[in-house]
């Protein structure tokens, strides 16, 4: 059964870092292009960036040079690496791939 589980999300004062995770289970991870999406209250989902099997890493304008993918194959584990973070950047920020989604894990931006 394919799992996605992210974390690390939490409440952060703009400028800020956060470091998140998303641990896959259930399936090959090391075989398979990973996503991370967000979405803020109101908003559609937006595609914040991917990573492939190989580590080569492509990310939205809006938080490209702040945020950065990398993802650890003998882990099964996906991270997105975010600095300088402004309030524009709080929402529920999902991993998925082929269809499959975690259930998120929640960045607040906020002074």
């Amino acid at each position: 059964q394919v799992q996605l589980v992210e974390s690390g999300g939490d409440l952060v004062q703009p400028g800020g870092s956060l470091r998140l995770s998303c641990a896959a289970s259930g399936f090959t991870f090391s075989r398979y292009v990973m996503y991370w999406y967000r979405q803020a209250p109101g908003k559609q989902r937006e595609w914040v960036g991917s990573i492939t099997v190989n580590g080569s890493t492509n990310s939205a304008d809006s938080v490209k040079g702040r945020f950065t993918i990398s993802r650890d194959n003998a882990k099964n584990t996906m991270y997105l690496q975010m600095n300088s973070l402004k309030p524009d950047d709080s929402g529920i920020y999902y991993c998925t791939f082929s269809g499959h989604w975690g259930q998120g894990t929640q960045v607040t931006v906020s002074s």
